[in-house]
């Protein structure tokens, strides 16, 4: 399935490349998707959870938009009888308001971010109802609320709420065990999110699914060896083979969560499409509904869904796999072979190393935004963190490559273990773009 592809955005890539992650402004639908990442990362949300949050908030979205134009498959929740003659922008922002009100509300273990969701609930809503009749403000309102109620519903039985045990691995060559935060002080801690090993799919079948890697190299067996001199050369915290190019690659990588960071990159590209749009050259104006393009909107909220629940699936098949392998992570390998003084670049996440989570969800994301946008897709990566140490990169394939070497150059993975991540991904990726929003 091809989610919609624009000659413009090819014109447009020819003239440079697009920068992200700057605020985007296009329409409801994007404002809410970056708001869901800022309370994500302000929330203290692992990148696991936050990627979980924004496929709710957009799968609730989506559901809504599609319920009053109901020219799509639904995600999980029927066009429901509220949703006919609704304002679609109140639709929208009610849905996302309510998924992210449960998780970063007043109730929510974190840091309690209701007023930041009350404040741009309200500033939405005047804006909207200075566009819209009070009667479809109100019906909009009502369709939003059931959907997220029912979107909230089915995720809440996901398993993420499950006890599980905790793991600290095990002590043995090649197997995963809790490893030292080495180059900053601190405990070493069990697994993080085991739950998503066991999580219900969003899209894909089932757990079966995932079952298509080869799994890691056997230890001694020449890709192995050719994987641990790499990442103890490239990613030792003093290596003088890694260019100062590949450190700034590694850092702005981490940055902030992989879902975050395609995220700003899909925002970005969507707006630049709307300012061409078609009428060439000519800057659109800043909201979608102010145009009364509701197409465009609902086509906003397909992109923004089908890009989270492919993230989502990537990171409950990269834990999947996880679980299955428990390899061990680079500081353990390095350290019991070869060197015991050995340091990665920065701290090794509390998790096994094959396959790549970052990689997973980077394979995903590549997928989906390249058969929208084409692959030969140019565009700028940058971070509030690293000021001044863009990436510009002329291809999404140009990209993923780039993931590949921050993770093995920042000492925190195998090559293989990114390789076989990103294999995953793209067969989730294509997996949603081939069964999932069919009209």
């Amino acid at each position: 399935m091809r989610i919609g592809r624009t000659n413009a955005l090819r014109v447009l890539a020819v003239c440079g490349f697009f920068s992200v992650p700057a605020p985007a402004r296009a329409d409801v639908v994007t404002d809410w998707n970056e708001l869901a990442f800022r309370v994500s990362l302000i929330g203290g949300a692992s990148s696991q959870n936050a990627g979980r949050v924004a496929a709710m908030v957009h799968a609730a979205v989506f559901d809504a938009l599609n319920g009053i134009d109901r020219r799509y498959a639904a995600i999980h929740v029927a066009p429901p009888d509220s949703c006919v003659g609704a304002s679609r922008p109140a639709a929208a922002v009610q849905a996302a308001y309510e998924i992210l009100s449960r998780v970063y509300g007043a109730s929510a273990t974190a840091a309690n971010q209701q007023p930041t969701l009350d404040g741009r609930y309200a500033a939405s809503m005047a804006h909207v109802r200075s566009r819209d009749l009070a009667a479809a403000v109100d019906k909009g309102i009502a369709c939003g609320h059931e959907v997220a109620t029912g979107i909230w519903s089915w995720r809440s039985g996901d398993g993420l709420n499950t006890p599980v045990p905790p793991f600290v691995g095990v002590a043995a060559p090649g197997q995963w065990r809790s490893t030292p935060t080495d180059p900053y002080p601190g405990v070493p801690q069990p697994m993080a999110s085991p739950q998503y090993a066991t999580m219900t799919t969003w899209v894909v079948p089932d757990h079966g699914f995932f079952q298509m890697l080869p799994g890691p190299p056997a230890l001694g067996s020449a890709q192995y060896l050719r994987d641990l001199a790499e990442t103890q050369t490239m990613g030792s915290r003093t290596s003088a083979a890694r260019t100062l190019d590949q450190t700034n690659g590694a850092w702005l990588w981490a940055s902030t969560s992989a879902g975050s960071l395609w995220n700003a990159v899909a925002r970005q590209l969507i707006e630049a499409r709307d300012r061409v749009g078609d009428r060439g050259d000519r800057f659109r104006g800043e909201n979608a509904y102010d145009r009364g393009d509701h197409d465009r909107l609902l086509e906003h909220a397909r992109l923004l869904a089908a890009l989270n629940v492919a993230l989502a699936d990537a990171t409950i098949g990269c834990w999947d796999q996880k679980v299955k392998y428990n390899f061990w992570r680079p500081i353990t390998a390095i350290r019991e072979s070869s060197d015991p003084a050995w340091t990665p670049l920065f701290a090794t996440p509390a998790h096994q190393d094959y396959p790549s989570g970052h990689s997973c969800i980077s394979g995903a994301a590549a997928a989906i935004l390249a058969d929208e946008f084409g692959e030969r897709t140019p565009f700028t990566l940058r971070s509030d963190v690293l000021v001044g140490v863009p990436r510009a990169f002329r291809s999404f394939s140009e990209a993923l490559e780039d993931v590949k070497d921050a993770r093995v150059f920042a000492g925190i993975h195998f090559r293989t273990a990114c390789d076989d991540g990103t294999q995953l991904g793209r067969a989730v990726a294509q997996y949603v773009l081939d069964n999932a929003f069919r009209r």
